[in-house]
């Protein structure tokens, strides 16, 4: 719902409301937290802190930088027109787009049979295999780059590429930290 209200003052002022802005923001960081300690990643066994600020301790960071100015017109067309390659993309990847409620099935994505093999594999070996890691990250920094474009919070648009930026496993399973931008 805010989102709605960022758009229409984005429309008129070319600016995004700074508390909601803010707020938005948080609300991303908290669930890539939840996705980093759950099945978006397993890269920590440190159960999320429910908090909208970022907890410099937490292995999982977001952070997003506040646009002094975005464009008017672009915000028109950017989160759904420009936006469909990369969700058409991103929905194979990640299993959002195959089956459905009506279906009755989902199929899992390729990030989520990826996620479910380092289950095991940390299971048996307390090791996250790194080239698995690496996709997964590289993934999830994709699907959090187009979220902040959708939701209004840019108007640089997102690449296509998985950008693993040296991403490492620990062999406790702990991951390295990353800071969207």
């Amino acid at each position: 719902m805010l989102t709605v209200v960022a758009f229409f003052a984005i429309l008129f002022t070319g600016r995004y409301p700074r508390w909601i802005f803010d707020f938005n923001v948080g609300v991303l960081r908290w669930a890539w937290r939840v996705a980093f300690y759950g099945y978006g990643a397993l890269g920590t066994d440190r159960y999320p802190p429910f908090t909208l600020k970022d907890v410099p301790d937490y292995p999982a960071h977001l952070e997003v930088d506040y646009p002094e100015r975005l464009s008017r017109g672009l915000v028109l067309v950017k989160w759904w027109l420009l936006a469909i390659p990369h969700y058409l993309v991103i929905s194979l990847l990640t299993g959002g787009g195959i089956g459905g409620d009506d279906a009755g099935w989902h199929a899992p994505g390729l990030v989520g049979v990826l996620v479910l093999i380092a289950a095991i594999a940390l299971l048996f070996t307390r090791r996250y295999p790194p080239g698995i890691f690496g996709f997964v990250m590289g993934m999830n920094r994709w699907v959090l780059r187009v979220a902040g474009y959708v939701f209004l919070m840019t108007d640089r648009y997102p690449p296509f590429r998985l950008d693993t930026c040296g991403a490492t496993a620990e062999p406790d399973g702990a991951a390295a930290t990353w800071q969207g931008r």
